[in-house]
């Protein structure tokens, strides 16, 4: 009964945006190429048959649509869409509504400067590693594939770089958004094939054209100059789902904390 009542408060009066839908999509099958590509990689290693790269190339097909689909996920981000979350439009001019101040104001600038070190840091681990010959090129894409589901964890559920490091208040107004393709692709950097190096490639540039347009119009990047950025002009509304989901997870504690002290009665 008490998880029925929390189900009915977390989905009363709450109309999931198309913004979040298509976040929703993005998570469901980039869920299921890793999954698939977990299976695949044990199952190979398991039989000390083909390698997880080798079993892609020989479906061709299917290959080529998952790079089709990063590919298209981010030539988006380069143009505006109603479709695409207010944290990555921000950069366009068209999303530029003017507060009437002047006072630009990004407290997060520095943090993501320590973000990129740790990242860099973090895969360089791996990349070692790789380079040592002690990860194969199999464990690159998985690693790869899971970034892509953590992207979207971070967009939908929780985010660390948020709540650690950059401290801003929702992704509308993250100061590295437009870094997360280059993040998951970091790992393909190690895994010399040309539709790896390419998404690589797009992602890294899809990062300079963020960072040009930051470092040009650095208005459209602060809640203080652009109303854009307001709680009431937001298309995405996932502060309000992600709210829930905590005031959610706290009651299931404090049942489960007061479940355990009847019991030690």
């Amino acid at each position: 009964m008490w998880l029925e009542r929390l189900k009915g408060k977390l989905l009363k009066g709450n109309k999931i945006t198309t913004v979040s839908f298509v976040h929703y999509i993005r998570l469901f099958y980039r869920s299921v190429i890793f999954v698939v590509l977990l299976v695949c990689y044990i199952i190979d290693r398991i039989h000390g048959k083909v390698t997880v790269l080798e079993r892609m190339e020989s479906v061709p097909g299917i290959l080529w649509i998952i790079w089709a689909i990063f590919v298209l996920e981010m030539i988006a981000r380069f143009f505006p869409s109603i479709t695409e979350s207010p944290g990555c439009q921000k950069q366009f001019a068209r999303n530029y509504i003017k507060s009437g101040k002047t006072d630009i104001q990004i407290q997060d600038n520095n943090a993501s400067m320590l973000v990129l070190l740790i990242w860099i840091s973090f895969n360089l681990v791996f990349g070692g590693l790789h380079m040592a010959g002690i990860l194969d090129d199999g464990i690159m894409i998985l690693l790869c594939s899971a970034y892509s589901v953590c992207d979207m964890i971070c967009i939908l559920f929780f985010c660390p770089f948020q709540s650690w490091f950059m401290k801003n208040k929702c992704c509308s107004t993250c100061r590295i958004y437009n870094w997360d393709y280059a993040m998951m692709f970091t790992p393909l950097f190690f895994v010399a094939k040309t539709y790896t190096w390419t998404l690589l490639a797009l992602s890294v540039i899809l990062v300079i054209r963020w960072e040009i347009t930051f470092y040009r119009h650095p208005e459209r990047f602060s809640e203080n100059t652009n109303d854009y950025l307001k709680c009431a002009n937001c298309t995405e509304k996932l502060c309000a789902h992600k709210n829930q989901l905590h005031s959610l997870w706290k009651q299931v504690e404090e049942f489960t904390a007061k479940r355990r002290r009847q019991l030690e009665k």
